[in-house]
């Protein structure tokens, strides 16, 4: 087995100092996943974070924010670009949650001289914006649901939801978590649940545009975890169903997916890969679908980043 100096050395895209922009597991892995490519590694904590597990990982570790709040430190785009180039470290991996689907930092980190370790700025604006994910996927020949224009006008919703078949859903643009979402089950109640939905919307992620969509009844959740260079080679990593869910939020993963049709499998890994060419994606990522009752699938979104749920689809693929 080679040693992890010539492991690094043959990659084309090796680091030789990697900021990683979180803690907790993901950290831990980022730093264990360094060490085997030959980078030293650099760690961020708020004070409140100075005994965190995550720090004792890395080969330096750098304080950053202020004592107001240890969240706002790892959501601090200047103190992440500070402590990189304080460091001297070449390239920053965010992890999940916190600045992970944050395209702004990955400007920036490239305006610094740095190499963001996930998609470009594009691909984030892209697929942070779920309405022009559904575009891009629906340019890209998948099945898709019948949806609305983005608005955060209540009346323009309303309008365009004259005739449809319910039952619906309203959802936030730059949603995600199951915030901003809302189950409209007839026309009476449709008002009220965009007005929330919109309200929540912007709240939780500054921007208040919602679409309508209409809603899947007892649908298969299933997720699909992919891998590409962003020159247009993508390889899947199987499927996850995240069916059980609470208030939107997934419960239970489970992998392989359960009564699913094996040509229906593959033809839902295929069409992720399709996606993913279509937009040069780097990075790993998990793409998302519903299925119906009568084994229909349609694309939902895509999650521009590593999931939670990664270590599911690592125990499949071992």
């Amino acid at each position: 087995m080679a040693d992890s100096t010539t492991l690094a050395d043959a990659s084309p895209h090796s680091f030789s100092k990697i900021l990683v922009a979180n803690r907790g597991e993901i950290a831990v892995r980022a730093f264990r996943a360094a060490f085997e490519t030959g980078a030293t590694t650099v760690a961020v904590y708020p004070r409140e974070d100075r005994n965190s597990f995550h720090r004792s990982f890395a080969s330096e570790a750098v304080r950053i924010g202020t004592d107001d709040s240890p969240v706002k430190a790892y959501l601090n785009i200047d103190e992440v670009i500070r402590a990189a180039l304080d460091t001297g470290a070449d390239a920053i991996y965010p992890g999940y949650g916190f600045l992970s689907e944050n395209a702004t930092l990955a400007r920036r980190a490239a305006e610094a001289g740095l190499t963001f370790i996930g998609p470009d700025p594009e691909t984030l604006d892209l697929t942070g914006d779920k309405s022009a994910a559904v575009e891009a996927a629906e340019k890209a020949g998948l099945p898709i649901l019948d949806d609305s224009a983005p608005s955060a006008d209540i009346d323009e919703l309303v309008s365009f939801a004259e005739g449809r078949t319910y039952p619906l859903f309203v959802k936030a643009v730059a949603g995600g978590g199951g915030r901003g979402m809302r189950f409209v089950g007839s026309p009476d109640e449709l008002a009220d649940r965009a007005a929330e939905a919109s309200r929540e919307a912007e709240a939780a992620f500054g921007d208040a545009r919602v679409y309508i969509e209409r809603a899947v009844i007892n649908p298969q959740h299933i997720e699909v975890q992919i891998l590409g260079d962003g020159t247009g080679n993508v390889v899947h990593l199987y499927e996850r169903d995240c069916s059980l869910q609470r208030r939107h939020q997934k419960v239970v993963e489970i992998a392989p997916a359960q009564h699913l049709d094996p040509a229906l499998r593959e033809k839902i890994c295929a069409d992720a890969v399709r996606f993913c060419e279509s937009i040069n994606y780097r990075g790993a990522g998990t793409v998302e679908f519903l299925v119906d009752e009568a084994g229909n699938h349609v694309f939902i979104e895509m999650n521009p980043r590593i999931q939670v749920e990664h270590t599911v689809t690592e125990e499949v693929t071992q």
